[in-house]
């Protein structure tokens, strides 16, 4: 026992270091490092956990170096550029490993070719662990880009605070998957450029117990669910009479969070190590994440399997352009570069997410792609894909309620 928990936590360890934290859901981020660097993680030591956690945790604080890394987390010294005055430069706004620069992996790193080939140069890049981070630090201040799932992106356009984009500007944009462009538009208009995209599942310790379906998961004590509202749309899935679980009516609503109630001591985990070390020490039975880490457990040895289930959820997070950005060349520039498969390959095989556009499913994305069925539409057909509100419901007459407002029961269950 003790030997195969070192073996997971060494998993877990390779998984901070990308300087990212595992959040499964709608419009956030499943990062972890490339499927090749986890196989050979299996042989690392523990104990070095703080280390990977400092580097975590430096990612947002780091200065910028003196071959001209652009600037993380907190303002530096010197003012940054403002983006309203185009002066080559851009101001990103995204989740901690959808834009690396080198400064967790060398093979990491398409921030400084974007730079070296476009001539336009990334005086901030901002990243966050959270949505409710990113969307506090879009109210803070204005971004070129920032890439955002389907709660913010709603959010964001309501607000106008990002603009329709141009996808004639945009070479590949037809590349990218169809049903995922039609989730980047509202009313006609492109919002986004389709990025990274995933699904949830359920995964259980095929020694302990039989499977199930999502009723049994649900009521077990030893699950551990991911700590975010949109976990209520998983519950809400175990009710076969919810069409969408996005959009359920009150009555289905609070049936979910009846389910959801039955057990007040589960696990609700944010750290992807808290996950991983669940099933290494025998103290899981079901765990709720994505394909990604259902590999990583299977490859420490692990007796996981996933429970079948008719309907899952999913999320696809998108790089949209801020509002009153007068000179956009460098960001139509940014958006180009995260349209093309060589970039999406590489993003989808540091992060662990599937790549909008199909032909990254190649080299070191390839079983990426294979794990979320990228390359085989008609399995996406069960994933039920979070949209964009206002969706066909109207909460104002009773007919649903959307997810923009779930966080208040949900704070009362995780607590």
């Amino acid at each position: 026992m003790e030997r195969r928990h070192q073996t997971v936590m060494a998993l877990a360890v390779a998984a901070l270091a990308a300087g990212t934290a595992l959040v499964v859901g709608v419009g956030t981020s499943a990062p972890a490092p490339q499927a090749t660097t986890m196989a050979k993680a299996t042989t690392a030591k523990a104990t070095d956990t703080a280390k990977a956690t400092d580097t975590a945790k430096a990612t947002d604080t780091a200065k910028p170096s003196a071959t001209g890394s652009p600037t993380p987390g907190t303002p530096s010294a010197t003012p940054t550029p403002d983006p309203a005055k185009s002066d080559g430069t851009l101001q990103i706004l995204t989740y901690r490993g959808y834009a690396e620069y080198g400064g967790i992996s060398a093979d990491a790193n398409w921030v400084g070719s974007f730079e070296r080939d476009t001539g336009c140069r990334v005086a901030r890049l901002d990243t966050v662990q959270t949505e409710a981070e990113m969307a506090d630090r879009f109210d803070d201040r204005p971004y070129d880009v920032v890439s955002a799932g389907p709660v913010l992106a709603g959010h964001l356009i309501k607000t106008k605070q990002v603009q329709p984009i141009d996808p004639a500007k945009v070479a590949g944009y037809d590349d990218l998957a169809e049903r995922f462009r039609d989730m980047s538009t509202v009313s006609g208009k492109a919002y986004g450029v389709p990025f990274l995209w995933g699904f949830n599942e359920f995964v259980y310790d095929s020694s302990k117990v039989k499977g199930g379906d999502l009723k049994q998961v649900f009521a077990a004590d030893r699950v551990a669910l991911q700590d975010t509202p949109m976990t209520i749309a998983e519950a809400a899935l175990a009710d076969e009479s919810v069409k969408n679980p996005y959009e359920p009516t009150a009555e289905q609503f609070d049936r979910a969070i009846a389910l959801l109630g039955q057990n007040r001591e589960r696990t609700y985990w944010k750290n992807p190590i808290d996950l991983l070390k669940g099933f290494s020490t025998g103290s899981l039975d079901y765990a709720q994440t994505t394909p990604y880490y259902r590999l990583l457990l299977q490859a420490a040895k692990l007796p996981i399997k996933t429970v079948r289930t008719a309907r899952t959820t999913g999320w696809v997070d998108s790089w949209m352009l801020g509002a009153n950005v007068p000179d956009t060349g460098c960001a139509y520039r940014w958006l180009n570069w995260m349209a093309e498969a060589d970039h999406q390959r590489e993003a989808a095989a540091w992060m662990g997410l599937a790549p909008a556009n199909p032909k990254a499913c190649k080299k070191d994305a390839a079983r990426i792609c294979a794990a979320y069925g990228a390359e085989k539409p008609h399995r996406l057909d069960r994933v039920v894909f979070a949209q964009r509100p206002p969706g066909d419901c109207r909460p104002e007459d009773g007919e649903c309620t959307i997810y923009t407002t779930w966080q208040k029961p949900w704070s009362g269950l995780a607590e």
